[in-house]
């Protein structure tokens, strides 16, 4: 990450591809003045989140891989 781009920590996104243990799944994130899709994996290993949950970004790896939690308990 270059000192321009933003923190992806802490931004918040929605699941568009279920993320889970074993899956690579995918976000969408507004980042830079427009969306964009992410490689997505659960911070939690055990954790399956469905598409069209909102989460939470909780470590980044760049250029395009995240690393999310939900970010409301069901």
């Amino acid at each position: 990450m270059t000192m321009d781009e933003p923190s992806m920590i802490g931004l918040m996104g929605r699941v568009t591809g279920a993320v889970g243990p074993g899956l690579v799944g995918e976000v969408i994130l507004r980042v830079r003045g427009g969306a964009e899709h992410f490689l997505a994996y659960p911070a939690s290993a055990k954790d399956r989140i469905a598409p069209g949950t909102l989460v939470m970004v909780m470590e980044y790896l760049p250029p395009r891989t995240v690393y999310v939690s939900a970010a409301y308990d069901s």
